[in-house]
């Protein structure tokens, strides 16, 4: 049940020279290529397993908005991103997964680096149901949820 995003992941992790720190700075740098929009916000991936997906997306002035906080795109974006990394580290291998949808509440200003957090329980990815909600939110260094919501995947097999 490995991707080869996910693969990548833990080789990059796990190298005895460049592990840890920098191989989480290569993976993130590289997946940003995938969806080239990632790039733009700077993104850091922090934790890509099955279930959960971790992202930091960091406040800067390329993420800002008028106000100096983190704008409403670049979290989203972040919670997106998080989610890839979490399908991509689920995904049964007889399946694949398409976002279909997202629907977020704005719970407070973004006043620093967000962590964009995606997860789900095995037993979504498990079953037969195509609908598969990735639940989602953004949360600031001291604990505060600024951003809240759900990531509606389509999980269908894959055509042979």
């Amino acid at each position: 049940m490995t991707t080869q995003l996910h693969a990548f992941w833990k080789s990059a992790n796990s190298l005895p020279v460049i592990g840890g720190l920098l191989g989480k700075r290569i993976f993130s740098a590289v997946y940003s290529f995938k969806a080239p929009y990632f790039g733009t916000m700077a993104p850091r991936v922090v934790d890509m397993r099955p279930n959960y997906g971790e992202v930091v997306v960091p406040h800067r002035w390329r993420n800002r908005n008028h106000i100096g906080t983190v704008h409403a795109i670049a979290v989203c974006n972040g919670l997106e991103m998080a989610m890839g990394t979490l399908a991509e580290a689920t995904v049964p291998d007889d399946k694949r997964w398409l976002p279909k949808g997202m629907e977020v509440a704005y719970l407070a200003r973004s006043t620093g680096d967000v962590t964009c957090v995606a997860e789900t329980d095995q037993a979504q990815w498990d079953g037969d149901d195509r609908d598969l909600p990735v639940r989602v939110r953004g949360v600031l260094a001291d604990g505060t949820v600024v951003v809240e919501g759900t990531i509606h995947l389509w999980v269908t097999p894959k055509k042979r």
